[in-house]
């Protein structure tokens, strides 16, 4: 005889607990499972929403960027150390004010990317950091130039002023004969 004392009902018994203990872990997991999808669907309808707001955001970018270029330049050269390895090796990089950014390759080739592209919504971040700190540079160049012409053309219109009012002094009487 082996050491085994238990009897046949016991054995049932203990396989009806376990097969108990396996039912509750499958509902607990399919309750944890549907609960997470129901997460999932949250989750997505706002990455949606957001995507919407986003696209409409950066429409509103691009068309402020083309305001604010328009009048200055017709384009932004790029810091290509913030594009991504991806793109390759750019070895220049421009941006125009309709958004669109133009890439030469080390092998001569060259490409133009929208940025307005989803695919492209973090090389845009990086650019935007790259290029506003050199609108502001630029912006401040372009207002000096301006002044400095004002202050020149000021001085020069102010001579000339005194010069024409001179020539157009009446003459004194007594020098007509």
């Amino acid at each position: 005889m082996s050491g085994d004392t238990t009897t046949k009902e016991e054995q049932v018994g203990f396989q009806i607990k376990a097969d108990s203990k396996s039912d509750k872990k499958s509902q607990i997991s399919v309750q944890e499972l549907v609960d997470s999808l129901k997460s999932v669907e949250d989750d997505i309808g706002q990455i949606s929403e957001l995507t919407s707001e986003e696209e409409l955001l950066v429409a509103e970018f691009f068309t402020s960027l083309l305001r604010l270029m328009q009048p200055f330049t017709q384009s932004m050269p790029i810091t290509t150390s913030v594009l991504p390895e991806e793109m390759g090796n750019v070895i220049q990089a421009s941006l125009d004010p309709t958004g669109q950014l133009t890439l030469l390759y080390e092998d001569g080739r060259m490409e133009i990317e929208n940025l307005s592209d989803i695919k492209l919504r973090d090389v845009l971040i990086s650019i935007i950091e790259d290029v506003m700190p050199k609108f502001k540079q630029f912006t401040g160049a372009q207002k000096k130039k301006v002044e400095n012409r004002i202050k020149f053309l000021s001085a020069i219109t102010k001579e000339m002023q005194k010069i024409s009012k001179a020539l157009s002094l009446p003459t004194p009487s007594g020098s007509q004969k």
